[in-house]
């Protein structure tokens, strides 16, 4: 991955969190200014010891924190992350967080859930108005998937057309990796060669799939010249023309894109033999591969398959955009599930940290796949901050639940061990997320 790439992925990274971390603080800020609660901070990213940025308006100092670890509204009388022991030992004031009803604290801890689940529904339902919905049914596959090693290691092969998975038609082709893992799937059913096969699915499967962090299955494509952009290119100046038919490379089989990639892959910064198909004549072509391994020749998959495509209204986009939000929350909610229950997945080859969420985007900057993100990490952060944990969210909603329904508030030095417990909770899981990202990638770097 070049420096570009990386400087890309970690802007648009920077830019989503940001924007889900201030839109979630103000989840926050809002019914607490409401409710007349003095709000003495509000800060995106954390800031010991010195911020990059400040200023004071009202009673509120806004500012940026150089600890790009989240952010933070500081409510006066709340026991928070900031430990304020001081202001907690004086005696409670009208506007102090401590002295509302418990009513008006529970508006105020579950508005930055709140405002997160809206905007991953809001997101989802102004891409499906402005971008509408393309697939690519899995039916459609005219020439079969093309396999790697992991799928032919159970019995899959180059060409089979999949029919189902544990019985069950999936209609979109690009859902089937993952969905084989949320339903830990026993058996996917193809066509091969007009006969319909039912190959089991062996334990172990799922975790190697896992493991591998890339899809096993993919289109078969034709190697077919589409387009050539730019005379410098090694398809140019090997005399390849648009039409071309790719049949072998040095010989081997290359008569579909992944086949021809393999073959290339092996022969970078070298002088290849190109066996093709123009017309009704078959040609040999000298071609010298740089090394990016690539010939320079774009066949896009639109013009080889039928996509599903749907268009909507905004009115149409508003109860299906409401659909995917909830459809991904349930999906996340399953992954989790997986963790904890399943013997086909371990944590530590599940989580990550920011290097694993950074890896999800894209290396080119794209606004769809952008909004798509942000939207995911939106529900995400959602759920994540209601879980029961003191200093999240759903631990003071849990403490304020137990307040209104038994009438009797958890005493402040409860509170605080609770606090404290609980961030120690975050950090430790923080530390250990990350810490896979790093002992990964100082594995693949040695």
């Amino acid at each position: 991955m070049t420096t570009q790439e990386i400087l890309v992925k970690a802007g648009q990274l920077i830019l989503s969190l940001s924007i889900l971390v201030v839109l979630h603080e103000m989840g926050h800020f809002i019914p607490a200014k409401l409710f007349k609660t003095k709000v003495e901070k509000f800060y995106l990213f954390f800031d010991p010891w010195f911020s990059l940025f400040k200023f004071k308006k009202g009673e509120t100092e806004y500012g940026i924190g150089w600890l790009p670890l989240g952010g933070y509204v500081k409510i006066s009388g709340m026991i928070d992350e900031s430990m304020d022991k001081e202001q907690m030992s004086k005696p409670a004031e009208p506007w102090e967080f401590r002295s509302k009803p418990a009513w008006q604290r529970l508006i105020i801890m579950i508005g930055g859930v709140t405002v997160n689940l809206i905007l991953g529904f809001l997101i989802y339902t102004l891409m499906l108005w402005h971008w509408g919905e393309s697939y690519l049914p899995t039916k459609n596959l005219t020439y079969g998937i093309a396999t790697d090693s992991l799928a032919q290691s159970i019995g899959l092969r180059d060409g089979d057309k999949v029919l189902s998975v544990d019985g069950q038609y999936i209609e979109n082709f690009f859902t089937i990796p993952g969905e084989l893992i949320l339903r830990e799937a026993k058996t996917i059913q193809v066509e091969r060669e007009g006969q319909q096969v039912n190959i089991p699915i062996p334990e172990g499967f799922i975790r190697q799939v896992i493991k591998k962090k890339g899809d096993i299955l993919g289109v078969r494509v034709p190697s077919i010249v589409d387009s050539l952009d730019g005379k410098n290119l090694a398809a140019t100046k090997a005399g390849l023309q648009v039409g071309d038919k790719i049949l072998t490379v040095n010989n081997v089989n290359a008569e579909y894109l992944h086949l021809m990639r393999q073959e290339l892959a092996r022969d970078t910064s070298k002088r290849i033999d190109i066996k093709i198909l123009r017309g009704t004549d078959t040609l040999t072509k000298s071609a010298l591969i740089p090394s990016t391994g690539t010939l320079g020749f774009y066949t896009p998959a639109e013009k080889l398959f039928v996509f599903a495509t749907k268009k909507y209204t905004f009115g149409e986009a508003i109860p299906a955009g409401f659909n995917k939000a909830i459809n991904t929350l349930v999906k996340y909610v399953q992954q989790l599930r997986l963790i904890f229950v399943s013997k086909e997945v371990k944590a530590t080859e599940s989580l990550g940290g920011f290097m694993s969420i950074g890896k999800l985007f894209p290396s080119e900057w794209d606004w769809q796949s952008f909004w798509t993100l942000t939207a995911l990490l939106s529900i995400i952060l959602a759920f994540m901050n209601i879980l029961p944990i003191p200093a999240l969210d759903g631990g003071h909603v849990l403490f304020l639940i137990y307040e209104i329904v038994t009438g009797r508030k958890p005493s402040d030095k409860f509170m605080e061990y609770a606090q404290i417990v609980g961030m120690v909770i975050l950090f430790s899981l923080l530390l250990f997320a990350n810490g896979l990202d790093v002992w990964r990638w100082l594995r693949d770097l040695f």
